[in-house]
């Protein structure tokens, strides 16, 4: 089959509120994240595993409230006093677990806020007890925050998630598509998303439309196996 060159764009992520889809597994999170106010302490901690929607709905809350987003690996480089005299949201706290300076970034952050009584949301992978910070006092603070859980996704929002991904990619897919992906894939958000990003890659390396074939193809490919279904 003749091959066409293919360019590695960027798919175009839609953060807004009306494209986060609501399941069983995600609505606490999404009702908290709706109503800062009734949050039982200033902070709030979100946790789930990777492409859970962690971003997204830190992305809803900053619109709704006007926080500014950080990575928490950039608090070093932030003026954390006049940061902390808004809403803030700090992303992936886990990945500074061995960072001296981010955490210290991070714990006077927190300290501040909390004087200033500006809600202060943060997200990891994970439930807040496991991230492993170092500097013992953040971590306490950290586990001391209100916290909601986004877990695995379950059929209905499974495939409103793999339609999200097709969609931030402008791909429209065949109608067999998703819900064959669905039977067949890993149950996690990770997996949805390299497998739409493979499928894209061959859809186009190919010349083809994204079709059930290369849905099966990229199944098998993440099985680690080279024959098709």
């Amino acid at each position: 089959m003749a091959r066409q060159l293919s360019f590695d764009l960027p798919a175009l992520t839609v953060l807004g509120r009306a494209d986060f889809y609501v399941a069983p597994s995600n609505a606490l999170a999404v009702a908290m994240i709706e109503s800062t106010e009734t949050w039982p302490a200033p902070q709030l901690t979100v946790c789930g595993p990777e492409g859970a929607g962690k971003t997204h709905l830190a992305n809803v809350w900053a619109n709704m409230t006007g926080a500014v987003i950080v990575p928490s690996r950039d608090l070093p480089g932030r003026d954390i006093p006049t940061l902390a005299e808004a809403p803030v949201a700090v992303e992936d706290v886990p990945e500074i677990a061995s960072n001296a300076a981010a955490m210290d970034a991070l714990f006077h952050l927190f300290n501040l806020m909390r004087a200033n009584g500006c809600p202060l949301l943060m997200t990891g992978r994970g439930d807040p007890s496991q991230w492993g910070l170092a500097l013992p006092d953040i971590q306490s603070r950290v586990q001391a925050a209100a916290h909601v859980a986004l877990d695995l996704p379950d059929d209905t929002l499974l495939a409103a998630v793999l339609g999200k991904l097709f969609a931030d990619r402008q791909i429209t897919p065949k109608p067999d598509v998703i819900p064959y992906l669905v039977r067949q894939m890993e149950r996690s958000f990770a997996a949805a998303q390299s497998i739409v990003a493979g499928m894209d890659k061959m859809a186009l390396d190919e010349g083809r439309t994204v079709s059930r074939q290369i849905a099966a193809r990229m199944i098998a490919i993440a099985a680690g196996s080279s024959e098709t279904i």
